[in-house]
């Protein structure tokens, strides 16, 4: 859809515009429409197995199934430390799982390859241009390939709601509000009728200018760089490499500068010739862009063609219906062989179920990218054949990767790190239409599993506080997790999570197809109390989604 290998343009756009809780409430176009954002709280669920470390009983996190939500929620929630698979969206318990989970989100607007990222761009468009590189499968590990944090998981993954339809659709708008003013009537909490939207800290503004970013510790503060390890990315607190060739054509306009100037000396220089002497001093050696070898000029013979699509995951979507079956075969050869699934683990359904069923609801913005913001499937085409689907989500201040499956016979290509410099150009690309949108999520970092330290070469980049919800360049944190796998990663002891539940009885409930307050739903409740449950999931979404999206209550 958006750039392709042959630069060219145009595009289609998603599904429908979404609408908020309340615009579903009056139907939103539709009888019954079910509200925007519906969650199942699971609860916790403890002692399963690791897939990163091997443990038996290690890890644990908080889990929701999503039968529906808007956009900006899941922002809020991935700003707290939440990641989906599927409907099913989840959250590590980071001072209790044995492998701590840690946001991590690519500054996309100042990035910079690396000398191996540009290996594998120029590896590429050698193989487009001519076919003959070496076939010699990469050690870099894929982005976002390792399935076990979200389907080894098999109590939720697997188990689906059995909540029905008409539970999930409130009654008419009119009767939840004379509900929710049961709760004013009774003197006992003063809730607004309109509840005024609030901006998670967690979500910013970006500019193009090194800005710090409210909530944010300043960019000017003084970095850590860890030295990686030899063969494991630059040095970030050495200089960049040059090229002796660019040294020696700067040593030679030099000489040739002085000798111009010795020439003129002592005679009067024209203005013209002042600034063009003034001007002609060499420029720093300028490193190439992604977008220099993404949008490269090919030749007319080239023996191969590239082509990226981005297709709205949607069954009502052309292109996405007649590319499924290509899509889930690929899926499934891609399991079997990377991560040695048997047929019955990744078959159709499992594949819909995984990367196929979303909670989001597409939405259109005047200030948002053409496209629409939702889950896509950006496919990359070679020769008129699939060899590789990135899953991602496009929300209001990033493109988050969700997955990345691939042909096998195509691994000399490094498809997950090219896959991944795609995506973060394709950022930058939405950036210039959707000003707000700036940063590439990349899942989790984790620093306990040595394998998994590969995101961390995608710089500059931040990692999420697991206490404070602020972010905190990577350079800071990784002295920190050098010493501790759990590190709340806010030096300043007196900082609070500013997004913290304040007011349960605010948290919004939909109970019996209506929407009320929990404080209303309490004294309506039969039965055993259920605060601490409730409690527990509006403190893990905090105040701002607890109010806004809709806790289901059977």
């Amino acid at each position: 859809m958006f750039y392709r290998q042959s630069a060219r343009g145009g595009g289609r756009a998603g599904r429908g515009g979404g609408c908020g809780w309340a615009g579903a409430l009056r139907g939103c176009g539709a009888a019954g429409a079910m509200p925007a954002a519906v969650v199942e709280y699971k609860g916790w669920k403890e002692g399963y197995g690791c897939g990163y470390c091997g443990a038996a009983r290690g890890k644990v996190s908080a889990g929701m199934w999503a039968h529906s939500m808007t956009v900006q929620d899941y922002q809020d929630l991935i700003d707290r430390g939440w990641r989906r698979s599927g409907k099913y969206v989840y959250k590590p318990i980071m001072n209790q799982t044995c492998c701590p989970q840690y946001t991590i989100r690519c500054q996309a607007l100042h990035f910079q390859a690396s000398k191996s990222h540009k290996k594998v761009l120029k590896k590429m468009l050698k193989f487009i241009s001519k076919g003959n590189v070496l076939k010699v499968v990469s050690e870099e590990e894929p982005m976002d390939s390792h399935i076990e944090d979200v389907a080894a998981c098999d109590f939720p993954y697997k188990s689906e709601s059995q909540v029905s339809q008409s539970e999930l659709t409130p009654l008419a708008v009119d009767h939840a509000e004379r509900v929710e003013n049961e709760d004013k009537d009774s003197g006992e909490t003063k809730e607004e009728g309109n509840v005024q939207k609030v901006e998670s800290d967690s979500v910013q503004i970006c500019t193009d200018k090194d800005i710090p970013v409210p909530a944010e510790p300043s960019h000017s503060a003084k970095a850590v760089h860890a030295p990686p390890k030899p063969g494991k990315g630059a040095d970030l607190s050495k200089p960049l490499c040059r090229k002796a060739k660019d040294i020696r054509k700067e040593r030679k306009l030099q000489k040739l500068l002085q000798s111009q100037m010795g020439t003129l000396e002592g005679s009067q220089l024209q203005g013209d010739q002042a600034f063009f002497l003034q001007n002609s001093k060499p420029k720093t050696n300028q490193p190439k862009n992604i977008e220099d070898f993404v949008f490269a000029p090919l030749p007319d013979d080239a023996l191969h063609k590239l082509e990226v699509r981005l297709v709205p995951v949607s069954f009502e979507d052309p292109q996405f219906k007649s590319s499924f079956n290509q899509s889930a075969t690929l899926f499934a050869k891609y399991q079997m062989s990377v991560h040695k699934d048997t047929p019955s683990d990744c078959g159709e359904n499992e594949f819909t179920r995984f990367l196929c069923d979303s909670p989001l609801e597409a939405e259109h913005a005047p200030n948002g990218p053409e496209c629409g913001y939702g889950s896509f499937h950006q496919q990359y085409w070679l020769d008129g054949k699939i060899i590789a689907v990135g899953v991602i989500d496009i929300l209001p201040y990033c493109v988050s990767s969700v997955y990345l499956y691939y042909d096998p016979d195509f691994s000399f290509l490094s498809l997950g790190v090219y896959s991944a410099l795609r995506e973060i150009a394709f950022t930058r690309q939405l950036h210039e239409k959707a000003p707000d949108l700036c940063f590439y999520y990349m899942g989790f970092y984790i620093h306990s599993c040595p394998k998994m330290r590969y995101k961390g070469q995608y710089r500059p980049s931040d990692l999420l506080c697991p206490e404070t919800y602020v972010w905190t360049p990577i350079e800071q944190c990784l002295p920190l997790l050098e010493h501790s796998k759990y590190s709340r990663f806010n030096q300043d002891g007196k900082a609070v999570d500013e997004g913290r539940l304040k007011e349960l009885g605010r948290v919004r409930v939909l109970h019996k197809r209506t929407v009320m307050p929990y404080n209303v739903y309490k004294k309506r409740r039969k039965g055993p109390s259920d605060e601490a449950s409730v409690q527990q999931y509006a403190s893990l979404v905090g105040q701002t989604c607890s109010e806004r999206m809709l806790l289901f209550r059977s």
